[in-house]
């Protein structure tokens, strides 16, 4: 093993660089002017310990700590097994969220047991329905089968901040500036029910449905904040 891949995969060096991400994160919410909207009945739910499912998009994961009521109630992440996303895992984690990671390795069932086993515990469970490869903002239908098989409510959550650039990464990654700034976290139900027996057309529809109300509540919380929402060209056609 190299001397380089020895450090990126030493966890004392994963660790610190958890610290580091995860202490930006503060600053930014510390130093950040926020509206919080649309909460009153996931947290009303998260009090009751009653699980929910969270849906963000992949774009706006650097504020997703603060995404949930964690004073409220308990959160499950799903992150990817890949070294980007074991990061997200840990940096999650010293906010006292849960995580499991989704490796190519877990089998989709093996997945869906133990998410199912969270939210029997009352946990809630938070997934960027574009993650973890995209393409950016397509909608897995992951979400939906968690709903359909739980029967549990859907909330979209996203934020946007009024200064702030787009990383150069497959999802754009919005990187807020740490001080001095306005933002706005929003939360919206998607109220669709997904059947128990959904056909594959039903699915994929219900998949565009969820799409479409991420991007709407995205491109609201941009709107507030006076930031430029994302164009509908750049969407990708779906795989």
């Amino acid at each position: 093993m190299s001397l380089r891949k020895k450090i990126a995969d030493s966890e004392t060096v994963l660790n610190w660089a958890a610290r580091r991400v995860a202490g930006y994160i503060r600053l930014v919410h510390r130093n950040t002017r926020w509206q919080r909207i649309g909460y009153e009945e996931l947290d009303r739910l998260a009090e009751q310990s009653e699980p929910v499912i969270v849906v963000l998009w992949h774009q706006r994961l650097a504020q997703s700590p603060y995404f949930f009521p964690l004073d409220k109630g308990r959160i499950c992440s799903i992150t990817s097994a890949a070294r980007a996303g074991s990061m997200v895992g840990r940096v999650q984690k010293l906010f006292g969220m849960d995580t499991i990671a989704m490796s190519s390795h877990k089998r989709h069932v093996a997945l869906s047991r133990e998410v199912l086993g969270k939210m029997k515990q009352g946990i809630s469970i938070g997934i960027a329905a574009d993650g973890p490869r995209g393409p950016e903002r397509v909608s897995s239908t992951v979400p939906l089968v968690w709903a359909r098989s739980s029967g549990k409510r859907v909330f979209g959550i996203t934020y946007s901040v009024r200064h702030g650039r787009e990383a150069g990464t497959w999802d754009r990654l919005l990187l807020p500036r740490p001080w001095r700034n306005e933002g706005v976290f929003l939360c919206r139900e998607w109220t669709e029910t997904v059947p128990r027996k959904a056909t594959d057309k039903q699915m994929e529809a219900l998949r565009q449905s969820l799409e479409t109300h991420m991007n709407s509540i995205t491109a609201e919380a941009d709107r507030m904040v006076g930031r430029e929402p994302w164009k509908p060209e750049h969407q990708h056609s779906t795989q």
